[in-house]
């Protein structure tokens, strides 16, 4: 547990270490329940494809179909409401880190602190500015003179951006499906993005727990020392 997290280094006025260990614990609660929603998903999605199948096939369904409606919806509204509340978790870990690695080393960041939460806002950027910003952390908060390797970033990031591109896919091909095959295809595509989606959030709980663990080392070893 990082000691003291009010200190300020003298050599960056402004800037504070502060410990990420909450912060951290509750983006990975978060991401645990992304999953748990994601496996939820995966379920209704071959429940639908199922039902779907049949119908297209001239099976009669009944009441199935209703019900796989059903499921469909309420695993997409589990599925926002976590994503949503993780989301604001996770961003403030992620500021604080990005703070904290300022601290670190003031002059090896290419994007200012504000980017740290609106980089994963804004379109198009959020395609590669929090991959950048992430690894500036990285590095920032390695042993000092020992930089770690980028492969789990660069591994979590390539999931999550595949996870998005696919998951806006798999939205705008349900919304537009009328026939029983079109929603059938929808929904393994939206199969596909959840699987992505629980991989991609089980890399970011690792590279959640593997940052905080260096940030706390590494104040630990000073400089900088908190107060």
């Amino acid at each position: 547990m990082i000691e003291n997290p009010h200190a300020r280094l003298d050599a960056v006025p402004a800037v504070w270490l502060r410990s990420p260990i909450g912060l951290g614990r509750a983006a990975v609660a978060g991401l645990g329940v992304v999953i748990a929603t994601d496996l939820f998903a995966v379920w209704a999605d071959v429940v639908m494809r199922d039902v779907t199948g049949d119908l297209a096939s001239g099976v009669a369904v009944g009441d199935r179909a209703d019900r796989a409606d059903r499921l469909y919806s309420v695993a997409g509204t589990a599925q926002t409401v976590a994503l949503l509340t993780t989301a604001v978790l996770f961003l403030c870990w992620f500021h604080r880190v990005r703070v904290n690695a300022e601290v670190f080393r003031p002059d090896g960041h290419s994007k200012t602190r504000s980017w740290a939460v609106w980089g994963w806002i804004v379109p198009i950027v959020n395609l590669w500015f929090p991959r950048r910003i992430t690894l500036d952390i990285w590095d920032a908060s390695s042993p000092w003179g020992a930089p770690r390797p980028h492969g789990l970033v660069n591994t979590w990031w390539t999931f999550w951006v595949i996870s998005l591109l696919s998951g806006r896919a798999a939205s705008r091909a349900y919304t537009r499906a009328e026939s029983a095959e079109e929603i059938q295809e929808a929904a393994g595509q939206m199969l596909f993005a959840d699987v992505i989606d629980i991989v991609a959030a089980a890399l970011a709980i690792v590279v959640v727990l593997r940052l905080t663990r260096m940030q706390n080392e590494k104040a630990h070893e000073g400089p900088p020392v908190f107060a």
